[in-house]
């Protein structure tokens, strides 16, 4: 079975513009993606998630897609939804 992991690793290898795409988003594209492989390891839509967190399935649409900067709070709420752990860390540049 092919993942997201799967297609993102052959596309970082065979797809230059896609790499020099996704380098140039950095940070804010790591965040999208751990939010969508959290809610994908647990095994939820994003309806779903809207539900155990309250809220509505277009918040979630927005946090997963890059649209809105999440507060902490809303990460701790989608972490605990999602049956993760949030850990935030500071690293040098």
């Amino acid at each position: 079975m092919i993942n997201h992991r799967d297609i993102h690793a052959a596309d970082m290898e065979n797809d230059p513009a896609y790499r020099e795409a996704y380098e140039a988003l950095g940070p804010e594209f790591a965040l999208v993606t751990a939010l969508v492989a959290a809610r994908s390891r647990a095994k939820l839509t994003q309806a779903e998630l809207a539900s155990r967190m309250g809220t509505t399935e277009s918040a979630i649409s927005r946090l997963e897609s890059g649209r809105a900067k999440p507060s902490t709070r809303t990460l701790e709420r989608y972490a605990d939804a999602t049956g993760h752990r949030l850990s935030i860390r500071l690293e040098p540049v």
